[in-house]
């Protein structure tokens, strides 16, 4: 991005405080009609669908600007090879962390005790596409992950949005544009403009966030009701808390370690939580938080590296959802797991999760691919959790937005590429 178009995506929509009372108003609104009038909810579906489509038409776009303008500001790749080393080594420890502490807990709470569930026919049928996908996964391991990440061709990326092979191609066309010197200026000028361009689009369909949530909140509302967690509620309820723990204790002490106020940092975040908390994604928030953490002074460079590639790879809370998940449905089937079976899922739930974000039903697919690791727990029991993934969803798009916002501040202290003085200044007008 360049030094026009960050003061332009600061002061768009999500930098007004008059943004977060319209979230949540739209929010109560949508719950409210959903519950009175949930005939006339279920055709607000539109208005999410298209808040949600608006933003992927742009945020391809943008993202590759930005990433490419980062790398060739960086001025050296070796500059950028080890920044993209320490995000990673940053992601995969936490992860793995948060779903060892996950599978801790579900062992030392069993939440799934009590259930007797016996999977029927008819939820075989219902969970068979979920099956079908997560043996497609599965079965293509490490190869097909790597295979994946490039685009058959580079519009293919851009029209299917997908995030992790725009990030791949923009970094190949980042890292060759930096090589080229002054015969790549033009197309640096051009791309400059195109941040600045496709930044003003941001502002535009970022105003339309009421409706989006509105319609969201309407359709599932009416969709799944007020008490439509019934007998799995102790799971949503150890899940939300879980999350809770992980976003206030571990999240905040990297924040702290950093030199950064936890509480006043989630706050400037607030309105791109309440957001995500009610369309339960957080691809509509991503421009707005890598404007707000460049706002922040987190260095340029490590925002478009760090936060795209976080959207892929840093996903926390999917990784706690798993380690819940797959001991919960053991208990709920009376399945015993060894500690090598334990270890096993471990291993393949690392694996899968990777490069999942965005796909629909990820969530189910990806337990059902680490499942498939441990065929002693029938994969249709996953009809249980399939009835509630929205409510988990909600904690699950949280945890996963909150992780990516704190990573880069992480990063940027561990390269010396945090201002905190501007930090503490800016939050503590927050």
């Amino acid at each position: 991005m360049n030094e026009t178009t960050l003061p332009a995506t600061q002061a768009g929509p999500t930098a007004r405080p008059g943004m977060f009372l319209q979230v949540v108003i739209a929010t109560l609104l949508g719950l409210a009609l959903g519950v009175f009038a949930p005939g006339l909810a279920a055709q607000t579906r539109w208005a999410s669908d298209l808040f949600l489509h608006l933003i992927v038409m742009a945020v391809g776009p943008l993202l590759f600007c930005i990433v490419v303008t980062g790398i060739v500001g960086a001025g050296s790749l070796r500059t950028v090879g080890r920044l993209g080393a320490k995000a990673l080594l940053y992601f995969e420890a936490m992860t793995t962390l948060v779903l060892l502490v996950a599978v801790g807990i579900a062992m030392l709470l069993q939440p799934g005790r009590g259930i007797v569930f016996t999977p029927t026919a008819d939820d075989t049928r219902v969970i068979s596409s979920y099956a079908h996908n997560a043996h497609v996964m599965h079965e293509g391991g490490v190869t097909e992950f790597l295979l994946g990440l490039i685009p058959h061709t580079p519009a293919d990326a851009f029209a299917q949005g997908n995030v992790l092979q725009i990030l791949f191609f923009a970094i190949l066309f980042g890292c060759c544009l930096s090589q080229i010197g002054e015969a790549g200026t033009p197309i640096v000028r051009l791309i400059d403009a195109l941040s600045a361009l496709f930044s003003r689009m941001m502002r535009f369909i970022i105003a339309l966030a009421p409706l989006g949530v509105f319609g969201a909140m309407a359709t599932t509302t009416a969709r799944y009701g007020l008490g439509a967690i019934g007998h799995l509620a102790a799971f949503v309820v150890l899940y939300f808390v879980v999350i809770t723990l992980f976003v206030i204790g571990g999240l905040g002490l990297c924040l702290r370690l950093s030199g950064v106020s936890p509480i006043r940092f989630f706050r400037f975040f607030r309105t791109e939580f309440a957001i995500t908390f009610a369309t339960t994604a957080s691809d509509a928030v991503l421009p707005s938080i890598m404007a707000k953490l460049e706002q922040l002074g987190v260095d340029r460079q490590v925002v478009g590296l760090v936060v795209p590639a976080g959207y892929s790879f840093n996903l926390d809370a999917l990784s706690i959802y798993l380690g819940l998940a797959v001991i919960f449905l053991a208990q709920a089937t009376g399945t015993v797991l060894s500690a090598w079976q334990i270890m096993i899922m471990l291993a393949t739930a690392l694996v899968t999760s990777k490069g999942a974000h965005g796909v629909p039903g990820i969530a189910i697919v990806v337990l059902a691919a680490t499942l498939s690791a441990i065929p002693s727990i029938p994969v249709a029991s996953l009809v249980m959790l399939l009835a509630v993934d929205w409510f988990v969803g909600i904690a699950r798009a949280v945890g996963n937005l909150a992780g990516n916002c704190v990573a880069p501040v992480v990063i940027g202290a561990w390269e010396g590429k945090l201002d905190r003085k501007r930090a503490a200044e800016i939050l503590g007008q927050a």
